[in-house]
């Protein structure tokens, strides 16, 4: 491309964005960006504009050293991405990003006024986990243009969350105000509505009631809309400053490694002898092909043992480094993944729960260097693929909180895969339901939508694919006959397996 033209392409971009370059910072990006062939020169402009908006900058007038090291930054990601093959990203270290609505864009934490997340939040944290949610979903009228008005209004559609704020009356909320509803002639699509879901209420309105027609759920937003219209932001996590998404050299190694194989077990009752007989004959099946990465999700023990808990579940671990010892391959060519579930020992149900305590994992791990002790939820990056671990008995907990059951003749993984992902949330429940640390609420955000979400339930088995995501549950091990899935990520196929 023409110096010229290049370089009024590369103001026209900064401009777009609301930028101006100086002088000196011009000449340095149109030099570094001669040699990108003209098809990609967009996409590359983003990139370094993106790199650049993650500095704290003073003015929009952008100088010479703030390009330098943008342009470094994004070239590094370049070369970075292949030495980020796999990666296990635990919960508290998920980027945090706000929505800002006047810019229309995702913003990290820093450039904002939101303070550092803390376990112990305060009443402001608790507001901004409904409006956040809310964010990611808005797009249509808000409960305060139909609470100024005193005449009928016909045929209106609302986004808001529907709220119980006295026993058996239902309300819709925004962060405009609240409306009763009136639920009597209320038709509900498939889903599973329950309490501080987000819903699209179809009705009238008319003296203060909102008299419903139907429900439905926000539209599921594939994983490809929301990158064309983000770009390369890393909302996952990980080593990387930006997505995986875009790197073609992933990519090629993704498909050409068709060996890889993620097994992932629930339930894996560590303290039961006829399940640590069925890992030996699974590691045994797997000797002379082990896979890359064994995902074992708690309860590690079939009973809390109260003060013995702790001991107990140590010696368990024992048990199984012994097994996997006896499997040089496994044990030196697998990694070993353990997501703690609910009645594991820990800090009580809240979520995100962190990893079992080094106390309890410390021989474990000395014996068996490839393993990883996370929390629940977890993430993992293979390639460009990007795969959210949940272990939580969420469906039967989801069912019980309905707002009304839903008579389809759809099943209920479908209804339950289909809410998880119109909401962008892992736990679409009312606090008191199922707690969350407040300021760490988007560590359970499914948004932009993952290639494979694991949610790892006592429930039966299931496989389901929706919006391009592939959501699995490989039901409890030992209650569902010692089943387990396997998954392929050069094809994104899962395989129902059985000992």
């Amino acid at each position: 491309m023409a110096p010229d033209r290049l370089r009024s392409k590369v103001v026209s971009a900064f401009k777009l964005r609301g930028y101006l370059l100086r002088g000196e910072a011009t000449k340095y990006l149109t030099e570094a960006l001669e040699l990108v062939p003209e098809l990609e020169l967009e996409d590359a402009l983003e990139s370094v504009i993106d790199a650049v908006e993650k500095q704290p900058l003073s003015s929009n007038m952008i100088e010479r050293y703030v390009v330098e090291a943008a342009v470094q930054e994004c070239s590094q990601s370049v070369d970075e991405t292949l030495e980020h093959i796999l990666n296990i990203i635990g919960a508290f270290d998920v980027p945090h990003f706000v929505y800002n609505p006047e810019r229309k864009k995702f913003l990290p934490l820093s450039m904002t006024s939101h303070p550092s997340p803390n376990l112990f939040g305060k009443a402001r944290d608790k507001a901004e986990v409904f409006r956040e949610r809310y964010t990611i979903l808005q797009q249509l009228k808000a409960i305060e243009t139909l609470l100024g008005s005193t005449a009928k209004i016909g045929e209106v559609i609302v986004l808001g969350m529907i709220i119980q704020m006295k026993e058996g009356k239902y309300f819709l909320e925004d962060p405009t105000g609240t409306v009763q509803l009136n639920l009597s002639k209320a038709q509900f699509h498939s889903g599973l509505y329950t309490e501080s879901c987000f819903v699209l209420a179809e009705g009238w309105f008319e003296d203060q009631v909102f008299h419903v027609n139907a429900f439905g759920f926000p539209p599921i937003e594939p994983s490809s809309t929301t990158r064309a219209y983000y770009g390369n932001v890393n909302f996952f996590g990980g080593p990387t400053s930006t997505s995986v998404k875009a790197s073609a050299k992933l990519k090629q190694l993704e498909e050409e490694n068709e060996d890889t194989m993620f097994v992932l077990v629930s339930d894996v009752w560590l303290d039961q002898v006829e399940v640590l007989e069925k890992l030996h004959i699974m590691f045994s099946g797997y000797s002379s092909v082990p896979p890359t990465c064994f995902i074992f999700c708690g309860n590690f023990s079939s009973a809390p043992y109260g003060k013995n808990h702790v001991q107990s579940l140590k010696d368990s671990l024992k048990a199984l480094a012994d097994i996997i010892c006896e499997y040089p391959n496994i044990h030196q060519s697998s990694r070993f993944v353990f997501v703690p579930g609910p009645e594991d020992p820990g800090p009580g149900s809240i979520l995100p729960r962190p990893p079992l305590a080094e106390s309890i994992t410390n021989d474990f791990r000395q014996r068996v260097p490839f393993s990883v002790f996370t929390t629940n939820p977890c993430r993992i990056q293979y390639c460009t693929q990007e795969i959210i671990i949940f272990r939580e008995d969420l469906v039967n907990k989801m069912c019980r909180n309905c707002v009304r059951f839903p008579s389809s003749n759809l099943d209920i993984p479908h209804h339950f895969v289909k809410t998880l992902l119109s909401q962008g949330h892992l736990t679409p429940l009312p606090l008191y339901v199922c707690p969350v640390y407040w300021a760490y609420d988007h560590t359970l955000r499914v948004y932009p939508v993952p290639d494979l979400l694991v949610i790892a339930d006592k429930y039966d088995p299931f496989t389901i694919i929706n919006t391009d995501c592939l959501c699995i549950n490989p039901g409890s091990f030992p209650r569902s006959g010692f089943s387990f899935k396997v998954f392929y990520p050069s094809n994104k196929t899962v395989e129902d397996s059985k000992l």
